[in-house]
């Protein structure tokens, strides 16, 4: 479900409907329109935002139906995914069905998904105050907290699942730093994506493996180390290729070095090639993002392979933690 989120909010995104709903309801937002009057009411709302005056100037309320049914699609599964956790969660704890270990950790997941929810809302309200589109920065935030989140369930649905087995002995600490190395330089690979998306990038340089010619974009630099990492249109594309390059390397080399490996078992080893192969994908995916200039599919579909990657990654360096892997 939360994978789920991540891509219907990509999808929200690229169809530009993340301002079309300029109130923050967390109990009755949950209901749309359900009138002639209530739907004039939200489009009225949406007509004094600036992206409805300097982009969509004139959109009638027709078009704007579907730009609203994105975004409320959106929050909507925000509150069922809350739902799902916290009735269960609930009910086990009850009953005393959970075991202590997870109950700090369940707690922590609840909290974050809360949390999550203030934090869109914080992303959305910088749309609304003289910016058509939302901060790329903030942006970048909320994709990270979302994946902060998968990450932490897959850790934990791991925990749970194997039970509370011992950790791994001290010959396979190599593979842990490596493995959270990993993790980690994905995760910063998500968040750059984000301020690609955020700054529009992939619109501004569609070519590839050169940008508009050169190989270093001749307007890389935007005024200031803040400005062009966070803003600047060129600087986070081509931020954002390198680092792809740099893991391709890193995660095709870990590969190889699993299978050569005498210490590294067939479960590492497994999740490695599985890594290997995603990442590949996932590089092909992003050039073939580029060419189309953004076309809504292949977007999506490079945006769920990063959260497979991403997944490959935490379950890895789990993993590599312990003697008694069950997957």
């Amino acid at each position: 479900m939360v994978t789920a989120m991540v891509i219907v909010g990509g999808a929200t995104r690229l169809t530009g409907s993340g301002l079309s709903i300029t109130q923050w309801k967390p109990l009755l937002g949950a209901l749309p329109p359900l009138s002639d009057a209530a739907w004039i009411d939200v489009y009225h709302r949406y007509q004094a935002t600036p992206q409805y005056q300097f982009v969509n100037h004139g959109m009638t309320l027709a078009n704007f139906k579907p730009i609203f049914w994105w975004e409320w699609t959106h929050r909507l599964l925000g509150r069922a995914i809350g739902m799902a956790f916290a009735l269960p969660f609930l009910i086990l704890a009850a009953i005393r069905g959970l075991p202590r270990r997870l109950i700090p950790a369940c707690c922590a997941l609840f909290a974050l998904g809360g949390l999550q929810g203030l934090v869109g809302w914080w992303m959305v309200k910088s749309g609304l105050e003289g910016r058509v589109l939302v901060a790329p920065e903030r942006l970048a935030i909320h994709l990270g907290l979302a994946l902060i989140l998968l990450c932490a369930l897959i850790w934990t649905s791991l925990e749970a699942w194997a039970g509370a087995t011992t950790p791994g002995r001290r010959r396979r600490d190599g593979w842990r730093i490596a493995s959270a190395a990993l993790a980690l330089g994905v995760y910063v690979q998500c968040l750059l994506g984000a301020l690609v998306a955020g700054n529009k990038a992939g619109l501004l340089n569609s070519d590839w493996p050169l940008m508009r010619g050169r190989w270093i974009p001749i307007d890389y630099w935007h005024g200031g180390v803040v400005p062009t990492l966070l803003h600047g249109a060129s600087a986070v594309q081509f931020n954002h290729r390198l680092v792809a390059y740099g893991l391709t390397i890193y995660t095709l080399s870990l590969a190889v070095a699993a299978m050569r490996s005498r210490i590294a078992g067939r479960r590492i080893q497994g999740l490695c090639l599985g890594l290997g192969a995603i990442v590949i994908v996932q590089v092909g995916l992003g050039v073939a993002t580029l060419l189309s200039v953004v076309a809504l599919p292949i977007a999506l579909l490079h945006q769920l392979t990063a959260a497979a990657l991403l997944s490959l990654a935490v379950s890895l360096a789990w993993a590599s933690g312990r003697t008694e892997v069950v997957l």
